[in-house]
């Protein structure tokens, strides 16, 4: 016999507990390391001025480009813009690895992208009176041979020096190369020369340099930066001259991986209090993976006798998350600081009373639509929004997306009088589950839920209960499988529908 708790006092008590207990369990049974920088936030550099920290992470194909974050003790960052909010005029896509430089009252901004028309990725420049905003591009500085990318500048006395990373496309090893630059830091100047040669064929790149006891200590790293395999770390040479020779110096991995971290690299040196040496760079989460990306850490450089470099890993403070619930209705005027596939989608939106109007323009084999997207910082989230269906245009789809490019995505949106779960891959959408949306209504509620294993759950409410639309082919629903090479799959809201036609989203929220 079962016995039937829920009639009696003793009964609604046990549920209760019970709820509780389970509520308890699911809450603390999951952990994920976290980042000083959660979330995607490659090749991070760093600068100090007048008393704020300032950095810039890779954006890779998101627009807006290249982020940019504010400290005062680099461990708390915010974010506070975009280096470009459209891309640069010469630029196509894949905007990898800014960094800083400071010369003669001026920020420097030396970044990676692929020029229109031949694809090669060559190093442009932008510069600014502040190191936070109002940056105008110079366009490029350094193309040399198939790839151009990892920009990094010394500064030798008077002169200027810039290294970069080449040949990575060719059948030859890789090169660090130098070259001698204009005072104003906008062109080449003499015969490239070679820093460093790959000759185990293993990768290098990323390269950034400290001055110590006469010689030039450059940190680089190694291996393949990107993947469920990667196998990515820094190691140390260091010379008299900028130009050499270098001779290895320090542990072959100076950093690479530890309990909750993997390949870590790519990072920028800056002082901080006492003169002590921060690398701020990035890595992987042995939880989250691929599916939140390489994320920004910080490490302290010390040194061991005879110039022996160490790196101590710095704990990111528990405090903080990256989670938001955002009323659309209130608040027209705060930046948002989402990002879109931007080559392959152009989204319009403004926000008033009624909420968020989302509208736009996407490539024609862009089947997925248009997302706005925030970047995750674990592989367990809910995504909530709610639509308002009597200001939206009907037959446009609008609803719910974990977006990792325009053929691989989860979403769970509106079309008609119809709620669609489903999954596209390579192009192709398959339909996981649908039901009708009940008649009349107004506000209609969805939400993304993504577990540990990385099983999607969607469900829909119009009232106070949310409901589940369990999938046909629940292994249809995961995740796996979504993340591109070089970035995270990202949570975010979806419009597909002609450029006439609008979702309008009344709230949204995103708890991780």
């Amino acid at each position: 016999m079962i016995a039937n708790f829920q009639e009696t006092p003793i009964g609604v008590l046990i549920k209760l507990v019970l709820a509780i207990t389970l509520t308890l369990v699911s809450t603390f049974a999951f952990s994920q390391p976290k980042a000083m920088l959660p979330g995607d936030y490659p090749d991070p550099t760093v600068i100090y001025a007048d008393g704020i920290y300032y950095s810039i992470g890779t954006s890779s194909e998101w627009g807006p480009h290249f982020p940019i974050y504010q400290s005062t003790d680099l461990l708390h960052w915010k974010q506070s813009g975009f280096l470009f909010q459209k891309a640069p005029e010469w630029t196509q896509s894949s905007f990898w690895a800014a960094e800083y430089f400071y010369h003669k009252g001026l920020y420097y901004v030396y970044y990676s992208a692929k020029r229109k028309g031949d694809g090669v990725s060559c190093i442009g420049v932008a510069t600014s009176k502040y190191p936070d905003r109002d940056f105008v591009d110079h366009g490029v500085v350094v193309d040399y041979g198939t790839e151009s990318i990892d920009a990094f500048v010394v500064q030798d006395g008077n002169d200027l020096y810039m290294t970069w990373k080449a040949y990575g496309l060719d059948k030859r090893p890789i090169e660090l190369l130098g070259s001698k630059m204009s005072d104003d830091g906008f062109r080449l100047e003499g015969k490239p020369f070679s820093l460093l040669m790959d000759t185990a064929r293993v990768g290098i790149e990323g390269q950034s340099f400290v001055k110590k006891d006469g010689f030039y200590y450059m940190f680089y790293s190694a291996g393949a930066c990107c993947g469920v395999n990667c196998d990515y770390h820094v190691q140390a040479v260091r010379a008299k001259t900028i130009k050499g020779p270098y001779e290895r110096v320090g542990a072959p991995v100076l950093l690479g991986e530890n309990a909750d971290w993997k390949c870590m690299g790519h990072g920028t040196f800056v002082k901080g209090k006492g003169n002590q040496l921060y690398y701020l760079f990035h890595g992987y989460s042995k939880t989250g993976t691929t599916y939140t990306g390489r994320e920004g850490l910080l490490a302290t450089l010390r040194w061991q006798a005879p110039g022996e470099p160490v790196f101590t890993l710095i704990s990111a403070p528990k405090e903080g998350n990256n989670d938001f619930a955002i009323d659309f209705r209130k608040m027209q005027d705060q930046q948002l600081f989402w990002q879109w596939d931007f080559r392959y989608a152009s989204p319009q939106f403004t926000m008033n009373n009624n909420g968020l109007h989302l509208s736009g323009t996407y490539a024609a084999d862009n089947f997925t639509g248009i997302a706005l997207t925030w970047r995750p910082s674990s592989i367990v989230y809910q995504l909530e929004a709610t639509i308002d269906l009597t200001k939206s245009s009907k037959a446009a789809e609008k609803g719910l997306v974990i977006y990792g490019d325009k053929d691989r995505a989860i979403g769970l949106t509106v079309i008609g009088n119809n709620l669609h779960f489903w999954r596209m891959t390579d192009g192709k959408k398959m339909m996981l589950q649908t039901v009708s949306v009940p008649q009349h209504t107004k506000h209609f509620s969805l939400k993304l839920s993504l577990s540990e294993g990385l099983r999607s759950q969607a469900y829909w409410k119009q009232d106070k209960e949310w409901k589940e639309l369990v999938p046909a082919n629940e292994a249809a629903a995961s995740l796996e499988g979504l993340s591109p090479w070089d970035r995270s799959p990202r949570p975010g809201l979806l419009f597909k529908g002609d450029s006439s036609e609008k979702a309008v989203f009344t709230q949204a929220s995103l708890s991780q």
